[in-house]
Order: C-alpha cells, then structure tokens, then sequence
C-alpha cells in the first residue's frame, strides 16, 4: 500500500530490441550484478504478513466532519434571491490636529535619527559588575530549598486515610424572618400601583428673623465695625510689674505637715 506522502517513482525505462539488432549493440549487465542474479534462489527469501491497519476517526474527527457536511448543505441551499442590494458608501476620514502633530514628530525623530554623526559618540569601556546575594537572599533560597527537597522525598505510606463530613448549615429563625421581610418588601415594590399616587405641591416658605435675631445681629455688626475703627494711637504705654508674693507663716506649717 503506497502512502499518500511517498513520491511516485518514474515508470522504468524499456528499451525495445528488434530481431535484426546487431548483438553488440545490446546491452550489457554488469558481471557482478549478473553473477548475482544467476545465483539468486527463491528458497532464501522470508515469509512475512502484511498487517494492514484501518485508523477509525475519533470524536472530535467525527464531530468536524459533521459540520463541514452542514456547511456544505447550507452552501448548496442557499438562495441567492433572498439576498437585497446594498449601496457601499465610502468615507474618507481626515487626521485630526493631534494626529497631523503625532506624525510632524515622528518624521522629525526620523530625521533626527537618519542625520545624526556618529563620529561625535565617544567609546565607552563596559565594565560587567557581579552582585552577590545578600544573606537574606540565601536564607530565603535555603528555605526554598529544604521545602523542595522535603516534597520531593515525603513518604505517602505515612498518611492516614481520613473521612471528610460536609455539613450544611441550615437558616436560624432571625434568618427566615429577614429573608421573609426581604421578599415582602421586594414584592410590595414589584406590584407598586403607581396610579395610586396622588400629585403634590410644593409650597417653598421664607422664614423671617425674628426680633431677638435682628437685635442679636446689629449687636455684632457694631461689635465688628468698632474692632475695624478702633485707634491704636489712642492707647498709654504701660510698665508691667511682677510681683513675688512670699507664703505666710501659717503656709509653711501647713507644707511642712503635708
């Protein structure tokens, strides 16, 4: 069986003799290969079975086949009557400002780029620095280290065969009666009859200050407008005097006590 991969091979070529063909002008066989065909014996060839395998589609084969099918009928039963005629509108949308000054800066970057002379950069030696691992770093690697090594070698037969007990918990009374108050008032605004309501007026009300109110601000009005006109020329120069009153007799006792 030819594999659809494999190359066909060209048809060998037959060279036709005829009868008057002179005898050196017939080909001659090679004495090795000719020795070798002579001394061929079918007895030395094996007998071997051909094992022919038929590869079955698997789900996934069978499933896209299924849908090329389908597209293939949806294709074949198309109707193109059923199709209308559309007019194709094509608009021509200019850059806007930001867009004009977005590309005036990258050609002056590109030309910036293409003239620029390297002949003004000057070498620059590189010097490769090594950092090594702080000793917190390595504290944290060994820690890494032993968790692997101990997942890696952790004997299973140690493990105890354990039963896992799944508890639903149910509502407690205070539970069920907000859930209960929840779905009333959610059902009370669901079937809200919004013809029920009846229109308003909106009566807006300027209060007036009253008579103590006035009298209290004309109080700080004069108060403000004296400290704002108050001269400070008018005021004497004083000597501040500081006196250091001695304790009595009768306190000292009393400290002396205490």
């Amino acid at each position: 069986m030819k594999l659809a991969f494999e190359p066909e091979s060209p048809p060998p070529t037959t060279t036709i003799m005829s009868a008057e063909t002179p005898l050196k002008d017939l080909p001659k066989v090679d004495p090795t290969l000719k020795g070798q065909l002579e001394g061929f014996s079918a007895v030395n060839l094996k007998k071997t079975e051909t094992e022919e395998k038929v590869r079955l589609p698997n789900k996934e084969d069978v499933a896209q086949e299924k849908q090329h099918i389908e597209h293939l009928q949806n294709i074949s039963e198309f109707r193109s009557e059923r199709l209308k005629r559309t007019s194709t509108s094509e608009k021509l949308v200019l850059p806007s400002s930001q867009d004009v000054e977005a590309e005036k800066a990258a050609q002056a970057h590109l030309q910036a780029v293409e003239g620029f002379n390297t002949a003004q950069l000057k070498h620059a030696n590189t010097q490769e620095k090594i950092v090594l691992p702080a000793k917190e770093d390595i504290e944290q690697e060994k820690t890494h280290q032993n968790i692997f090594q101990g997942v890696a070698t952790f004997d299973k037969s140690t493990m105890r065969q354990t039963s896992t007990t799944e508890r639903v918990s149910l509502p407690t009374p205070e539970d069920i009666k907000l859930e209960r108050t929840h779905q009333g008032i959610f059902q009370r605004l669901v079937s809200f009859d919004k013809s029920e309501m009846k229109p308003t007026e909106t009566v807006e009300r300027n209060v007036l200050p009253s008579q103590a109110d006035i009298e209290t601000e004309k109080e700080h009005q004069a108060l403000r407008q004296g400290i704002e006109g108050f001269d400070h020329s008018a005021l004497k120069k004083a000597e501040t005097t500081e006196k250091n009153t001695l304790p009595t007799k009768e306190m000292i006792e009393e400290e002396k006590k205490a």
